[in-house]
């Protein structure tokens, strides 16, 4: 009787911990660019996911994201940005520069190759 009570509290629990990961609100990271001598940058790390996974940028200021890739797994080896045509190779422990056009503003996601993780970028 304790046995299956202990094996249905540690299936509640796996069930509520997979609700929360794929359901629940989680917190992105949220990174404005720097802008100097009328140019902006930001770096993204690409380890499991995109830190930061929000990039906000200037809008007419030209924009360079830095994809740097620390995760070996074939489905971040990628970066696709559908909105403007692009899809790079990311090579392992190399930076990828990416420039990114910055006439129009709104929101625009970017995604792995395998489009199971992704990003947000802000031009404002």
């Amino acid at each position: 009787m304790l046995t299956k009570l202990i094996v249905l509290l540690v299936g509640l629990v796996i069930i509520g911990f997979i609700v929360w990961w794929f359901f629940g609100k989680h917190e992105a990271a949220e990174v404005s660019a720097d802008v100097s001598n009328d140019a902006q940058s930001i770096d993204v790390e690409v380890n499991g996911g995109y830190s930061p996974e929000t990039v906000v940028l200037k809008q007419g200021i030209p924009a360079t994201l830095n994809f740097t890739r620390k995760d070996k797994s074939s489905c971040l080896d990628r970066v696709v940005f559908s909105d403007f045509g692009i899809n790079r190779a990311l090579p392992v422990n190399e930076t990828e520069e990416i420039k990114i056009d910055t006439t129009k503003p709104g929101e625009y996601q970017w995604a792995c190759g395998m489009d199971m993780f992704h990003g947000k970028l802000i031009i404002k």
